[in-house]
């Protein structure tokens, strides 16, 4: 067992930040949650016993921050221009202090990054590994969002612009292009239960990474799959299991 937790002093955030990190060897995941929020999330619904085998054989490690997701996206008492400006502030915590922080307890300075996340954060995962490709190299999407303004409704200026993947991706052209080329996407989605918003949203940010030839896998389930953690649990499993997993068996 591996299992830590942590007080993140933040800066930019003007307080502690929860962390539970997992594992002793290997990539190192950031795993952003849901609209929950709660760093111990994945424990709490059984993922981290779900990824046992691939920890402790050392397939990877697993970063679990808290996020404030309610600050910046799900609670709308506060005028989205203040909200953009709490989802910045949690930016700059990610790329000021939980990056440097892995990175040295990874021992190696410029370890490439692996994120993932469900529902609200499959959008942190995709908006992290596009805005910031040489950090994060690769994200796992589950039943994600990608129309920020969604949730600042319909307010936009140049900050909710650039955390927005359906509105600045098309846009992307000559080097900055070239540059989230480095990235690699997975979007996964179900047909089913409360996945309304989600499925399409998946499929159109698809169709923009397919258009602009940055590197992505568009995994469609059928009407079954629902926006649930016992999907989620299933797909991490194929698609988790099928990065880290060889010859390392994880139970569905």
């Amino acid at each position: 067992m591996h299992d830590r937790h942590l007080m993140l002093p933040s800066d930019a955030m003007g307080r502690q930040v929860h962390l539970w990190c997992y594992g002793h060897f290997g990539p190192p995941v950031v795993v952003f949650p849901t609209a929950a929020g709660f760093a111990h999330e994945w424990k709490q619904h059984g993922l981290i016993d779900l990824l046992r085998p691939l920890l402790d054989a050392g397939r990877l490690k697993l970063y679990c921050p808290e996020s404030n997701v309610a600050e910046a996206w799900t609670r709308r008492e506060r005028p989205a221009s203040w909200r953009i400006e709490r989802h910045l502030a949690y930016e700059r915590f990610v790329l000021d202090t939980l990056v440097p922080m892995i990175r040295q307890d990874c021992r190696t300075a410029d370890v490439p990054l692996a994120c993932v996340g469900a529902s609200l954060g499959a959008m942190y995962a995709a908006n992290f590994a596009l805005k910031h490709p040489t950090v994060f190299r690769s994200a796992l999407c589950l039943s994600g969002r990608y129309l920020a303004t969604a949730f600042t409704d319909g307010y936009q200026d140049e900050s909710v612009y650039f955390n927005n993947p359906l509105a600045y991706v098309p846009g992307l052209t000559g080097p900055a292009l070239e540059l989230v080329r480095n990235t690699h996407l997975t979007l996964v989605c179900g047909r089913g239960k409360y996945e309304e918003g989600c499925i399409e949203e998946t499929i159109a940010l698809g169709r923009v990474l397919e258009h602009k030839q940055i590197p992505s896998v568009v995994d469609i389930w059928d009407h079954e799959a629902a926006h649930d953690w016992s999907w989620w649990r299933r797909q991490l499993v194929q698609h988790l299991g099928g990065t880290f997993g060889q010859r390392v068996g994880i139970a569905r």
